[in-house]
């Protein structure tokens, strides 16, 4: 049985009997029994995957109503709610919190019969860009064992590379989908703000973070936005998509469309040189497919990563207030303690890239700092909206590469902080100006992953999905190695 395939073959196969539910629910979670000992994308699994199977299969022997997923296998990152189930957000803080309520996603998910494998793992509550920031140990890139899977959503991205499931839910606050899915090679979508609803995913920085789909191709994405987008009254900033069908003409092309080459993301002092030709590469094909490309400046890119860790960190901050291990945390008993020395003790179990971006979120919006640094950020933020609009009223489309270098060796960047920042420079605009983008394979150069960003002005996902989905046709990339 093929688990190289796609949720739109898979779904071809069950309806044509090919294949069960159970048989390739069973068949996943044996490849994950196989592998994930090596890859460490998964925290925890579904103990009732294959009871879930087995009723979808019955529903389809009798006759009735099957809901457009047909069972197929898919993974959630571990900052996603789960009524019953524990969510750690990958952190010692949370690590026996059993959530009380379930996502809408993932109600989405259930209404439509796709069958959960299990929750998988991130930096510690989604701060980080290598998932070396987990508390409960790295995931592993499934290319190449040595190397880190991207970050935050690296479990999620790292479990799809290795077929470990046919999809996965991840979030994005500053490319936490796009940076990962370039560095496992799959497709990931950051969606224009408000088009999923964020109820039930446990919060770092409200203003900017989104639930994405990460798959194996851009059809499999367009398939599964249909799903899980679309307004929610659990969440005031949901947006209603009316019923829009992101797989609808999805193959009609680029032709005569305008892109917009980000000079700022595709000629800094950080892109590699496999990096830089992988990307002058995608510019011909752009242009092979008919689109026309034109260099474009955005001035405020090169103070965004500053302005985007001083936003989130001052969310996180109040964010993560909660956690004093009085309303949430874990067993510490008080006795000794008076009430700051106790919260001070127990939120020792933080780890330290989370405990470094509460301390930067405590200092930047303080009493004499704000001005200097808070509400130069929210400025910061105001002129790239602005340079963004303007940019989308001459192009239909900006692109970039992903990220600005490929996977590289565990420990390599991990006490560099500012170095690891920098990872987020070419993300980092989508999730500020509130607009969709997404990561599409490209290249495998030298055994290791290189994905293209596409920028699409708000709610035009449809159109960014018929770009990326062209782009796709003109790329062959091997099979994972794993």
């Amino acid at each position: 049985m093929n688990l190289n395939t796609s949720i739109l073959k898979y779904i071809e196969d069950v309806k044509s009997g090919t294949f069960t539910v159970e048989e390739f629910t069973a068949a996943t979670l044996q490849r994950i029994k196989d592998v994930d000992e090596d890859v460490h994308a998964y925290l925890s699994l579904n103990d009732s995957a294959i009871n879930d199977a087995k009723s979808i299969d019955k529903k389809i022997a009798s006759g009735e109503k099957i809901g457009k997923c047909y069972g197929f296998p898919i993974s959630i990152k571990d900052n996603i709610c789960i009524t019953g189930t524990k969510t750690t957000c990958a952190s010692k803080i949370l690590e026996n919190f059993i959530a009380p309520y379930t996502a809408t996603v993932v109600n989405h998910l259930n209404d439509e019969d796709a069958v959960i494998t299990g929750k998988t793992n991130l930096d510690e509550f989604a701060m980080g860009l290598t998932t070396e920031f987990s508390a409960f140990g790295p995931t592993k890139n499934p290319w190449n064992l040595d190397c880190v899977p991207g970050g935050s959503s690296g479990g999620s991205a790292a479990s799809v590379a290795a077929n470990e499931c046919l999809a996965s839910l991840g979030s994005d606050t500053g490319g936490s989908v796009r940076n990962p899915a370039s560095f496992c090679s799959v497709v990931g979508l950051k969606p224009t703000y408000g088009l999923i609803s964020r109820y039930g995913l446990i919060s770092y920085a409200n203003s900017i973070e989104q639930i994405g789909p990460m798959t194996k191709n851009v059809k499999d994405s367009a398939f599964l936005l249909n799903i899980i987008a679309g307004q929610d009254a659990n969440d005031d900033t949901t947006i209603d998509n009316n019923d829009v069908n992101y797989l609808e003409n999805i193959e009609n092309g680029i032709e005569g469309k305008k892109i917009g080459i980000i000079k700022e993301m595709t000629t800094s002092d950080g892109l590699s040189s496999e990096v830089s030709t992988a990307t002058k590469d995608a510019i011909n094909d752009f242009e092979s497919l008919g689109a026309s490309c034109e260099e474009v400046t955005l001035p405020t890119i090169p103070y965004t990563v500053a302005a985007y860790y001083t936003i989130t960190s001052t969310e996180a901050g109040s964010n993560l207030a909660r956690y004093d291990n009085i309303r949430y945390g874990y067993e510490m008993d008080s006795e000794g303690y008076e009430y700051n020395s106790y919260i001070s003790k127990s939120r020792t179990k933080f780890g330290p890239e989370v405990t470094r971006r509460i301390i930067l979120g405590g200092f930047v919006p303080s009493a004499g700092h704000a001005g200097k640094y808070f509400l130069k950020a929210l400025k910061v933020k105001s002129k790239l909206i602005s340079e963004i609009n303007s940019a989308f009223e001459k192009f239909d489309y900006l692109i970039a590469p992903t990220a600005p270098v490929q996977p590289f060796r565990f420990g390599e960047k991990i006490d560099d902080p500012v170095t690891l920042m920098l990872l987020d420079y070419n993300t980092v605009t989508a999730n500020l100006t509130g607009r969709p983008a997404i990561s599409v394979p490209y290249r495998i150069s030298n055994g290791l992953p290189i994905g293209m960003q596409i920028m699409a002005n708000s709610l035009q996902e449809k159109s960014l999905f018929q770009a990326a989905y062209a782009l796709e046709t003109k790329t062959k990339l091997p099979e994972v190695p794993l």
